[in-house]
């Protein structure tokens, strides 16, 4: 393990299903045909950010992992380009619905399906109406060149017991596909600094990259902020974009020295579990 080339992907989405898992296709043909050895696109990409109001009607859009619609073409897609593509869709599973992740590999398989463990509820991400809590715990994946890829999706990447669950399970890079912008009930209210300096704080106390894809666009009134980065173990900025440009980040990530740094750091020697019983317990 040395150097892997990530990707992240920004754009906006219309009500046209087809034309956004296209569209995004495009993009993942673009950042593989810069090296891109993994491509991240923003959360639930098949549509506009449905979760801005509660409408019972679109549970019809959900689909097992097999048959949704994203998923079946990013499989085709990694297949050919023989990359790594997480997925993230609206997944039905009998009676149960999530916000679901597949980590789709290079040979067009699902490696397996990450659900989204925490799960929003306010003003224009009303994810509770639609989602179950994931059960499927953290999870990490094998990636290219005998690295290890962890996957939190949107509101798990203010958490920094996320990352640190995915750092102690083995990743070397961390990405968090996103649906976020403005806040409804606070027009003053710009979180695209916080979200940021949240996903670099895990970057710097984990000494490990950090890869973030979001939307943008406005939906129903609601802006969604992109600023989607890639930033290295120390959180500098790789690659970056601003709130209106769409296309590809591309970032070569040097894990051989994010291993030494991290190692230098003495982070994970110096834990003390035994001292943080409280965590697990309910406020």
């Amino acid at each position: 393990m040395s150097t892997v080339t990530v990707a992240a992907i920004q754009l906006a989405f219309g009500e046209d299903t087809d034309e956004n898992i296209r569209n995004v296709g495009e993009v993942v043909r673009e950042a593989a045909g810069m090296g891109a050895q993994v491509v991240l696109p923003p959360e639930l990409f098949e549509g506009p950010y449905f979760c801005r109001e509660e409408d019972e009607s679109l549970f019809a859009n959900a689909r097992p992992t097999d048959e949704h619609p994203s998923v079946v073409a990013m499989r085709q897609l990694a297949d050919e380009l023989k990359i790594w593509i997480p997925t993230s869709f609206f997944e039905a599973d009998g009676p149960h619905h999530y916000n679901s992740l597949a980590m789709i590999a290079p040979d067009g398989k699902v490696a397996g399906v990450y659900r989204k463990s925490h799960i929003p509820d306010g003003p224009g991400y009303e994810e509770k109406f639609y989602f179950r809590p994931g059960n499927t715990g953290f999870k990490v994946w094998n990636g290219p060149d005998r690295s290890t890829l962890g996957v939190g999706v949107c509101w798990d990447q203010w958490y920094p017991e996320t990352a640190r669950a995915m750092m102690l399970m083995g990743a070397d890079i961390l990405f968090y596909p996103t649906a976020i912008g403005s806040e409804p009930h606070d027009p003053d209210l710009d979180t695209s600094r916080l979200w940021r300096r949240a996903m670099v704080g895990h970057a710097v106390s984990n000494v490990v990259p950090v890869v973030a894809a979001n939307r943008i666009g406005t939906e129903g009134g609601q802006r969604f902020y992109g600023h989607s980065f890639i930033c290295d173990e120390r959180g500098d900025m790789l690659a970056e974009f601003g709130a209106e440009e769409t296309g590809a980040l591309v970032a070569e990530l040097d894990l051989a020295a994010a291993k030494k740094h991290r190692a230098a750091f003495g982070f994970f020697r110096d834990r003390r579990p035994e001292l943080y019983g409280r965590l697990t317990q309910d406020i």
